[in-house]
Parts: structure tokens; C-alpha cells; sequence
């Protein structure tokens, strides 16, 4: 699916008016102390949860900043990123357990951010990857995947770097990256400049599969080598084709001298 530009701008403002503007930070300094006194008067009330849904803010981030908050008071020292996000995963790391079980609360009841929506968006992308590594079996296509490059040296690398390139609507194809995800501009931006420009300067030209659509504008880098689908291509053009395809006017040549002799 390919959006217009005028299109997901049209349903991000109705987005937005979902919802009233966010002053999360200021209200949240506020509220905070409201978390020591509502958890002491009711120890099983999810109170975290509560404060997050109030201020309009994620309940997975809430968590993350009173869990910061907490494990600060306690040493006097600023926790780091590590601690914090192992506590987010298992609360029962927690050393309090009324605080442990507001923070599993607001893991549980977050639907776009914390770790059970990282395992969503992992399995996701993984179910995509497997998805292209057939499709390109299907197609009899020589290829190396992400795990087999790290294993040869390579630091950083796309989904697929085909062994032999293909020709994808008359573009050269050396490599291949699958985006479980819808392109938008800020998520496009991001990855041309921390993945597929460096792509593009070690391996060549390259295909970004955004299985869930993009903005159609986005896809407008096919004479630098960047070239944007929304699903597995179909009228793919391979070494063997092409040579095929090279050789049919020589034989129609030798048909028309045969039927002269």
C-alpha cells in the first residue's frame, strides 16, 4: 500500500485530535508525590497506571521514569539504562514489591511502547525475514542472509545481499532490506541515513521491501540506488534472463539466414 504524503498527513492530524496536547513532564513533577501516598493507601491499586492514563502519557515510559525516580532515592546515584530496563522486563528484580507490580501493571496495558510490544515488533520482523528468505528460495535466487554475513566479519549489514544481482524494474539489485513497518517520512529518514546509505556504499544499489506500505513520495531515490516496494517483486530479471533475452535476436538471425539457404 502507498500513501500519499497529503494522505498520512491527513490521518495523522485526525490522530492527534484523539487526544488532548501533552504537558506529561510538567504534570507528571506534580503528580509524582501523588504515587508514595495513593501506593501506601492502596497497596494492589494500580496507581502508576492511573497517573499515566491522567497525564496522557505511555504507561510503559510512567513506569520507566517513577522506576528512576525510585531506585535514585534509594542509592542517592543516577540508576543506569541497563538496570532500569532489566527491571522493566522483570519486575520481580524490583526491590519493592508493591512498586514491582505498578510497573508489570503498565507493561501489560501498553499497547504501543515496553517490552512485550518490543517482542511483538521482534517476532514481527522476524516472521517478515523468514517470509523473504523464501520467497527468494521460490525464485531459485543465490543468496546470504544477516546471520550468515556476521559469521564472515561483517558489522553491519542488510536483511539479504544477493549473490547475484537482479534487476528489479530496470534498477540493479545487490541487496535486499525487509521493514516490517509502515515508511513514514521521520522512519524513512532514520534508516537512509543510519542503514541504507551505508549499504548502498558497500554493496551497491539495493531494494527496501516496507511490508506495511510507505509514502509513496518516499521512493524517489531509484537513480541514487535506493529503491522502495511494498511487497516481494514480481518481474524480477535475473543474470540468466537477461542473457537469454541477449541471445533470442542471434537466433532469430540464424532462422532467417536458414531459410534463405
Amino acid at each position: 500500500m502507498r500513501l500519499s504524503r497529503a494522505d498520512y498527513k491527513e490521518i495523522s492530524r485526525w490522530t492527534e485530535h484523539l487526544r488532548p496536547t501533552r504537558q506529561c513532564m510538567r504534570m507528571l513533577k506534580d503528580r509524582f508525590p501523588k504515587y508514595l501516598r495513593e501506593s501506601k493507601a492502596h497497596p494492589t491499586a494500580p496507581v502508576v497506571l492511573e497517573l499515566a492514563y491522567q497525564v496522557d502519557l505511555s504507561p510503559a515510559l510512567m513506569a520507566r521514569i517513577i522506576l528512576d525516580r525510585f531506585l535514585q532515592s534509594l542509592d542517592g546515584e543516577m540508576p543506569s539504562k541497563t538496570v532500569i530496563s532489566s527491571m522493566i522486563k522483570d519486575p520481580s528484580l524490583i526491590p519493592d514489591p508493591i512498586l514491582a507490580n505498578n510497573i508489570y501493571q503498565c507493561t501489560i496495558n501498553d499497547c504501543c511502547y515496553g517490552p512485550l510490544v518490543d517482542c511483538i515488533k521482534h517476532a514481527i520482523g522476524h516472521e517478515h525475514e523468514v517470509l523473504l528468505r523464501d520467497k527468494l528460495k521460490e525464485r531459485n535466487l543465490s543468496f546470504l542472509d544477516e546471520n550468515q554475513l556476521r559469521t564472515m566479519g561483517y558489522d553491519k549489514t542488510p536483511d539479504i545481499i544477493l549473490e547475484v544481482p537482479i534487476a528489479v524494474e530496470g534498477h540493479i539489485v545487490h541487496w535486499i532490506e525487509s521493514k516490517a513497518s509502515f515508511g513514514d517520512d521521520h522512519s524513512h529518514r532514520t534508516y537512509l541515513n543510519e542503514q541504507f546509505w551505508s549499504y548502498w556504499n558497500r554493496f551497491g544499489p539495493g531494494l527496501v521491501i516496507y511490508w506495511y506500505g510507505f509514502i509513496g513520495e518516499l521512493d524517489c531515490q531509484r537513480d541514487r540506488g535506493i529503491l522502495l516496494k511494498d511487497c516481494f517483486p514480481t518481474d524480477i530479471v535475473t543474470l540468466c534472463h537477461a542473457t537469454q533475452q541477449d541471445r533470442l535476436p542471434d537466433r532469430q538471425n540464424e532462422d532467417k539466414e536458414r531459410d534463405k539457404d
